[in-house]
């Protein structure tokens, strides 16, 4: 069905619009029917007041009325008439207040009663000693007939005060319904499509600092949040490609620092070769002494292997290859580290090892290898002083599931407040062009990929220690790009 599926739907920012201009227009309207009902009860209260004044005329006519008809008198027939005359006065202030109110038909209905009262009195003040008995039983009747109309006409006013009063309430109320649906549609809109948006962008950003560039979920809502999101994902994308080119940098600047100490290692293979091409050519045509030119060949051999395991140590980290987990002893990796390491190291730091040749785990070596060479230069960096200490230890914990790794120094040790940014990446307490912050970054994300985790120990001038959690057996790890 079409219209289930309609080909446009407002935006974030319709929405919001939308929903402000209802509100204000539920106001306006409020409003102006709030303003028009008051307007209406003070109408009605004024005509309230009036109404009680006829009431109480009304009540002075049928006063004067039965001292006329009980003694006669000329003067109180006189004021029966002048209330006569106040009370049509009223009636005229009346239909002119009231004109097209519900009450106008019955201020008709007692101007009449008020002119054929006027008319029987006038009739008697004619003839005051002769009123037949049937006209005085007229009057009583039309004075009677006077104050039970303005009687009802004020409570009649009454009522209808009281019940415009009750509208208004239910106005109100049902106002305040309109605004509490309105405000919680809104707050929704909101909190959906605003706020929550913006935390889980927060997150992802928190994520993102840590080394995760998963991007998004895009939500088909066709809105500025969808459009916000491919945005966010695009810089995702954008950020992790710069990173990549960032590691690759970092690594390379590695190499560099390495091979400047692989020179100087095969520098001693290659002389001692050398060497002993030299005396077997001098001995060539001298001697035919198998044996010891059998002892110079293997001598040649091993310090080709050796050249050869340098060289291929090299390769090793600088090759990019796909992320995986393999089961490698953790010494062989750790042994590789520090032999690419060792040209690095000055003659006054020790390198202590401790790790059983039986820890097997499961790893990508080249990279575990990249986060070790990264701890151990940062390591040899921060002894100031020398003699220093380096040593890395590994051991099983005592749920025998997790391999703890130590890498501890003896340098200059990270301040407080230091220590909780170490892991950012770009921080770097090195000098401007010393370093480029993203060593330690790479470390903990190389760690985060293996399952594992990693933390830092230290005090200033007592040097650092950094404790790597690796699992034993990791669950299955979800695919993510190479770095």
């Amino acid at each position: 069905m079409s219209f289930l599926n309609p080909t446009w739907s407002l935006t974030l920012r319709q929405k919001v619009i939308l929903g402000l201009i209802a509100g204000i227009v539920a106001i306006g309207f409020i409003g102006v029917v709030s303003y028009h009902y008051l307007r209406v009860i003070e109408l009605k209260q004024h005509l309230v007041e009036i109404a009680d004044d006829l009431s109480n005329i009304t009540l002075e006519i049928r006063r004067y009325e039965k001292n006329f008809l009980l003694y006669g008198s000329k003067g109180d027939i006189e004021e029966n008439q002048r209330y006569i005359q106040l009370g049509l006065e009223v009636l005229d202030i009346l239909e002119s207040e009231a004109k097209g109110l519900e009450g106008a038909p019955q201020i008709n209905l007692i101007r009449q009663e008020f002119l054929s009262y006027n008319e029987l009195i006038t009739k008697m003040r004619e003839k005051p000693q002769l009123i037949p008995r049937e006209l005085e039983e007229q009057l009583r009747e039309r004075g009677k007939n006077l104050v039970e109309l303005s009687q009802q006409l004020v409570k009649f006013e009454r009522h209808k005060i009281i019940e415009i009063i009750r509208s208004l309430k239910t106005q109100l109320l049902s106002s305040l319904g309109i605004f509490v649906v309105l405000g919680g549609f809104l707050s929704f809109i909101v909190s959906r499509k605003i706020l929550q948006p913006l935390r889980i962008i927060e997150k992802t950003t928190d994520r993102i600092a840590r080394g995760n560039f998963k991007p998004l979920p895009v939500l088909n809502t066709r809105d500025e949040t969808q459009r916000v999101v491919e945005a966010f994902n695009r810089m995702v994308k954008e950020l992790e490609k710069r990173q990549h080119q960032l590691v690759q940098a970092q690594k390379l600047s590695s190499l560099g620092v390495l091979t400047s100490g692989v020179a100087h290692q095969l520098n001693n293979p290659l002389n001692n070769i050398s060497t002993s091409c030299q005396i077997l050519l001098e001995e060539l045509d001298d001697s035919l002494d198998r044996a010891f030119f059998r002892k110079m060949l293997t001598n040649v051999e091993q310090e080709v292997d050796r050249a050869r395991d340098i060289v291929k140590g090299l390769l090793e980290f600088s090759r990019t290859k796909d992320f995986t987990l393999k089961p490698t002893p953790l010494k062989a990796v750790v042994d590789r580290s520090i032999k690419l390491i060792s040209s690095q190291v000055p003659a006054g730091i020790e390198i202590i090892e401790r790790v059983p040749e039986d820890l097997i785990l499961h790893l990508d070596a080249q990279r575990l290898q990249e986060a070790f060479l990264n701890l151990f230069m940062n390591a040899v960096q921060a002894i100031e002083k020398l003699p220093g200490k380096i040593k890395i230890e590994a051991r099983l914990d005592d749920t025998k599931q997790w391999a703890v790794i130590t890498v501890e120094d003896t340098g200059v040790g990270i301040s407080k407040e230091d220590l909780g940014r170490i892991f950012d990446p770009f921080f770097t307490t090195k000098e401007i062009g010393a370093g480029t912050g993203l060593g330690l970054s790479i470390v903990y994300g190389i760690i985060e990929r293996h399952q594992g985790t990693i933390r830092a120990e230290s005090k200033e001038g007592e040097g650092s220690r950094f404790i790597i959690r690796l699992p034993l057996h990791p669950p299955a790890l979800e695919e993510k790009p190479s770095s």
